[in-house]
């Protein structure tokens, strides 16, 4: 499956996924750094920082349903469905994470809510190697696929 948006040859939906991608990663690990004593303002950053990533994830997913409907074959449309399912999957996890949080005079996690937000990043890592994997028209797997 070939991204239908290119920029230099190059599918537009995995280059999106990065910034979000990072934003939850340093979400996660301010939130780690809160719960193991550092300042409450830390915390106050990493639920930014989600904000932040949901802004980004925005047009990734719409990038990825660019894909998944243009897709041509059924292999394909499978494909580029299940990586706008993951993506999508990933963004409405976070949004119930920041709006959870929102209770919180601070907007620190608890031990709760980190460890779904390391669910959600595992989900998120898979879904941009996911991605990245069928939107590379060199890719072996992708080869098989046309």
């Amino acid at each position: 499956m070939q991204s239908r948006l290119r920029l230099g040859g190059h599918g537009v939906q995995p280059l999106l996924l990065m910034f979000p991608l990072g934003l939850f990663w340093m979400a996660f690990v301010f939130d780690l750094a809160t719960l193991l004593g550092a300042p409450a303002m830390i915390g106050t950053v990493a639920y930014w920082n989600i904000v932040a990533g949901l802004v980004g994830g925005l047009p990734a997913a719409v990038a990825a349903g660019v894909d998944a409907f243009s897709a041509v074959g059924p292999e394909s449309t499978r494909i580029g469905f299940l990586a706008l399912l993951l993506d999508v999957g990933v963004l409405i996890v976070f949004a119930v994470l920041a709006l959870m949080r929102v209770r919180t005079p601070d907007r620190a996690a608890d031990p709760g809510l980190l460890l779904l937000e390391l669910c959600g990043l595992l989900v998120a890592a898979f879904g941009a190697w996911f991605s990245g994997r069928f939107a590379d028209p060199r890719a072996p797997v992708a080869e098989s696929l046309r």
